[in-house]
């Protein structure tokens, strides 16, 4: 199979593709529709897209004020593409992204993904907290 991996900060023209991605990872817990995915990404201050041709395959997001702090999240790739470079090619991007605007990454990863994080260069530094809310 030939694949043709590119990396855009254009986004996909149907966002319906980042919802299979979300539903086939398990991710839609909180029901968001296509249109919520879609404003998700473009109020992001960084997002980053990988299309296999014309399919989207991945996504990672920066939200942050673009002074201090950017929180990396959403990063995801579907599991077919898994394990081929394509999550950790947008990390670099992203954490370069927040380099050259002398913001700090950060982010937040289950337990299971510390290893991986790690060895990109994250270090753990604090201790996540959450609030729920009604939604």
């Amino acid at each position: 199979m030939n694949e043709t991996i590119h990396f855009s900060l254009e986004p996909p023209d149907d966002f319906t593709q980042l919802l299979s991605i979300y539903e086939v990872l398990g991710w839609n817990s909180l029901n968001l529709t296509v249109n919520e995915l879609e404003q998700m990404c473009k109020q992001s201050w960084y997002t980053i897209y990988a299309f296999n041709d014309a399919k989207l395959i991945g996504m990672g997001r920066i939200i942050s004020d673009g002074v201090i702090t950017g929180v990396i999240c959403g990063v995801c790739v579907l599991p077919s593409f898994q394990s081929k470079g394509i999550g950790k090619e947008m990390l670099h991007r992203m954490v370069d992204h927040c380099e050259n605007n002398r913001v700090i990454p950060q982010l937040l990863c289950a337990e299971n993904l510390e290893a991986y994080y790690e060895s990109i260069g994250f270090e753990k530094f604090s201790i996540g907290m959450t609030k729920k809310i009604k939604r």
